[in-house]
């Protein structure tokens, strides 16, 4: 028998999980609590934010504002008036208020638990969980109230999958393991979510399952048969990792809402999943081959002597007992991604600024970023703003549009977008000025999952010639934009939705439902749905 609580609000969010697998799971029955869900209220999918919907998706959802607004477009930036790359999450994350704090600030009672790159409000009006269950944490595992962490850790303990998903795994046995560990994070965690949402009295209440997140970039070539990195065995012996983590969230799912009651339901999927493209590591390459950017000796020997640091510790290791190499292996794994970040990442640019008109913008690796070395806002620009920028624009862009793979012959770039012409405000300067977004039609080469596998992508234009590099990136999915959105409650009527939803007109319709105008909002309420009075 179902309990009701003083809960008005219920949000749940599913983080990248694919929305074409939550709609055939659902209507298989695989997935039997969000069919439910689907059936008794409205549904649609949601439109994420163009060239922005990997670093720039939860900040936006937050906020109901674009990065143009709130700055925030991935995890590492360029530092306005400089070359150097910087981390958003030392300096506040993002510059828009999240709708939970204009909530509390208008005297609402909330509870936001592991909701993604966000950081913590130590004034809000309820409580906050921060990353203790997250993909890729940033802040570590943190509450408000501060005192709320030690009984979280006592009832609950840390998240099996820890705080982060990356690493190296091989076996049968290693991904069963991990597929494990994402499905008792699941069961845990909605554990802990009814047990904060028996409290009661809440006017929101929000939780964020990041295992599909995981799951999705992490085994996507144990799901996808046709993945190049695709195992045989160890697929027969794992089963799909995916079908078991969604199916364990659906069970989450379905407690949760057992002790929520009849209240206003919303479930989301922030953004997709699919198989990894785009060949994001060869675009300072292609830059270089097309005459626009020149690399700088530093950058050249910076390279060389990070190659031979690598190498260096590749050898060590692997000469190690296997006694040692065993104990070891964890902090490996949980740290050797991040000494990678700090030591072996580029903390400027890797051209010289003083002979290129442009060079790439870290912005993911779905979509590529360029930044246009403008005079006059960059410190060593020498690409005149105005009519000199906009020809250079449009030549380049067509010499990017000319690149093809040159296995399959399918152009390696599905278009290029011009920022401003999609976005403005007060933070526009700080994001890249040209998106590359890369053809998803067929995987762009093969992970080094798996023996055998080539890595190596291959590209031409008549302008670059042939250029080919490795592909050593780790995961298998990669993200796509478009995602799902379900609400259900006493006032709404089963159907779809009558418009497209936006990731933008999130937050103010949260808000909306609450009787708070979020006035930040570029995004609008959705109107069918019916504020709780």
């Amino acid at each position: 028998m179902s309990k009701v609580s003083a809960t008005k609000v219920l949000i749940l969010g599913i983080d990248a999980a694919s929305p074409e697998l939550l709609l055939k799971w659902s209507a298989e029955g695989t997935l039997p609590n969000i069919a439910n869900l689907m059936g008794r209220g409205l549904s649609g999918a949601t439109n994420g934010l163009e060239g922005f919907f990997i670093g720039s998706t939860w900040p936006s959802i937050y906020t109901g504002a674009s990065p143009a607004s709130h700055g925030f477009h991935y995890l590492v930036q360029l530092k306005p008036g400089s070359y150097d790359y910087y981390r958003p999450a030392d300096h506040g994350l993002f510059h828009s208020e999240p709708f939970w704090s204009a909530l509390s600030k208008a005297g609402r009672r909330v509870a936001i638990l592991d909701a993604p790159l966000s950081p913590l409000d130590p004034l809000l009006n309820g409580m906050q969980v921060l990353e203790w269950g997250g993909h890729d944490a940033i802040y570590g595992f943190m509450t408000q109230p501060a005192e709320l962490i030690h009984d979280i850790r006592a009832r609950f303990g840390e998240h099996p999958a820890g705080t982060k998903c990356d690493g190296s795994r091989n076996t049968a046995r290693d991904y069963r393991t991990f597929v494990e560990s994402l499905v008792h994070g699941a069961e845990n965690k909605s554990a802990l979510t009814r047990h904060f949402l028996s409290k009661g009295d809440w006017d929101l209440f929000m939780q964020v399952f990041s295992e599909a997140h995981c799951a999705g970039h992490q085994c996507w070539h144990l799901h996808d048969s046709s993945h190049p990195a695709y195992d045989p065995k160890i697929a027969a012996t794992v089963g799909d990792p995916l079908r078991h983590v969604y199916q364990a969230i659906d069970t989450a799912i379905g407690k949760i809402l057992e002790e929520a009651g009849d209240c206003m339901t919303f479930l989301f999927s922030s953004h997709g999943m699919s198989h990894w493209y785009g060949p994001q590591f060869l675009l300072t390459e292609i830059l270089v081959q097309l005459g626009v950017a020149h690399r700088s000796e530093v950058t050249n020997q910076t390279e060389t002597r990070e190659s031979l640091a690598t190498a260096a510790l590749g050898w060590t290791w692997h000469r190690l007992p296997g006694s040692i190499r065993k104990s070891l292996a964890g902090v490996r794994q949980r740290f050797g991604p991040a000494i990678n970040r700090v030591a072996g990442g580029p903390q400027t640019i890797d051209v010289d600024p003083g002979r290129s008109y442009c060079f790439g913008h870290r912005n993911g690796f779905a979509v590529g970023g360029i930044r246009l070395n403008l005079a006059g806002r960059e410190a060593q620009g020498i690409l005149k703003p105005g009519t000199e920028a906009d020809a250079f624009c449009a030549s380049l862009t067509r010499d990017l549009l000319d690149i093809v793979q040159e296995d399959s012959g399918q152009p390696l770039i599905r278009r290029v977008l011009r920022v401003s012409d999609h976005y403005s405000g007060p933070r526009l300067a700080e994001l890249p000025d040209l998106l590359v977004e890369y053809n998803d039609a067929v995987p762009i080469g093969s992970t080094t999952i798996g023996k055998g596998r080539d890595a190596t992508v291959r590209i031409r234009s008549p302008k670059t010639g042939r250029i080919e590099g490795t592909n050593t990136y780790g995961r298998t999915g990669e993200h796509r934009a478009q995602g799902l959105l379900i609400a259900a409650g006493p006032q709404v009527s089963p159907g779809t939705f009558d418009r497209s939803i936006s990731v933008l007109d999130l937050a103010p319709t949260w808000t909306g439902i609450l009787g708070v105008n979020l006035h930040q909002a570029e995004g609008t309420a959705i109107e069918s749905l019916t504020p709780i009075t």
